[in-house]
């Protein structure tokens, strides 16, 4: 009888239960050669007893492939990003028992371009590429064979396939929580001018403020992903707009250092200037007090997406079916915590 669990039976499951490898069990399932008539047949049975289903990426996939997929980080300084990302990854790619490989270009393009070489001689069957959401990502497209699917960075080709987090939308939606809040004197505060991240943040802010008839205080502060700019950004912005209520910054690091400044004015935060940051890193979110609202980017969805989307281009290349180019955009979430609201802070 089928498995009382809240998750669909492994293939794992199946071949422990008929009493072969996973090999033979992926075979069997798959109607590959060399298998026998009674390892199939036990495959077979079991499989019927679990009530297991296969998945098709994973047949298509383990048919006559590694059955493995490598993620290629562009730079050492998107590890922070990586991580959640290649977990998102990960949970997709276990879901159909399939295995990945890391490797970090350190922010070399033309080590990029070896280690794709490599990875495509050692027979992955595709390539993942996590760049650092700031600067262009280099594309791989002349230079190996392989399906590559971008996340978190776009290459600029419009033949590419591109994941990455709506920061528009995201920045729109922490304006929108500000002025929930009957916040009407908001600025903000952010990293380095022309990066991807900022523009886009920068224009979320602007076209959100326009539409609920509000004007952002003074001129957009750009500098450092750093807390010294933070803190330096608003004891700039004190002296220029003492009336300020709300503080929209660009990361959790700005937003860090914004915090601190406005406390050491005396300024109370939430109660006289609401502040929120973007990222949700948990090593600044939760290390401020009160604790930051923040925007996530969903990192995880969006690694589980580029697997899923790496997917359907590997199976379009086998069965000359096109897969859709184009940059993909991700919704965020806002995280509310004590920085704007006081009630959801947990040390309230």
């Amino acid at each position: 009888m089928p498995v009382s669990s809240q998750r669909p039976p492994t293939l794992v499951e199946v071949a422990r239960r008929a009493g072969v490898s996973l090999t033979t069990a992926s075979k069997a399932i798959n109607g590959q050669p060399r298998v026998s008539a009674e390892a199939r047949a036990k495959v077979l049975r079991a499989a019927k007893e679990l009530d297991f289903t296969p998945n098709p990426l994973a047949r298509s996939l383990l048919s006559g492939r590694s059955g493995t997929v490598a993620m290629l980080i562009v730079d050492t300084l998107s590890r922070r990003w990586a991580v959640p990302a290649m977990l998102g990854a990960e949970s997709a790619l276990n879901r159909v028992e399939l295995s990945m490989v890391t490797a970090d270009a350190q922010g070399d393009p033309d080590r990029l371009r070896q280690l794709a070489r490599l990875y495509q001689a050692r027979k992955v069957d595709g390539l993942l590429v996590l760049g650092d959401n700031n600067s262009p990502t280099p594309r791989l497209g002349d230079d190996v064979s392989l399906p590559v699917v971008y996340l978190h960075g776009e290459t600029g080709d419009p033949r590419d396939v591109c994941h990455v987090p709506d920061d528009r939308g995201g920045s729109a939606l922490a304006l929108e929580h500000l002025h929930s809040l009957g916040r009407r004197r908001i600025a903000h505060i952010t990293g380095p001018a022309g990066v991807r991240a900022v523009t886009e943040r920068a224009t979320g802010a602007r076209e959100r403020s326009a539409a609920l008839g509000v004007e952002l205080v003074g001129e957009v502060l750009e500098g450092p992903w750093s807390q010294r700019w933070g803190r330096q950004a608003a004891e700039r912005l004190l002296e220029d707009h003492p009336d300020v209520d709300a503080v929209l910054c660009g990361s959790d690091q700005i937003a860090y250092g914004v915090v601190m400044a406005l406390q050491a004015a005396g300024r109370s935060v939430p109660d006289d200037v609401a502040v929120t940051g973007f990222d949700n890193w948990n090593a600044f979110a939760l290390e401020t007090d009160p604790h930051l609202t923040s925007v996530d980017m969903e990192l995880d969805v969006l690694g589980a997406s580029a697997v899923r989307d790496l997917f359907a281009v590997i199976d379009g290349v086998d069965s000359g079916v096109s897969v859709g180019a184009g940059v993909r955009s991700h919704p965020c979430t806002l995280v509310v915590r004590g920085s704007t609201d006081p009630s959801a802070d947990p040390a309230s």
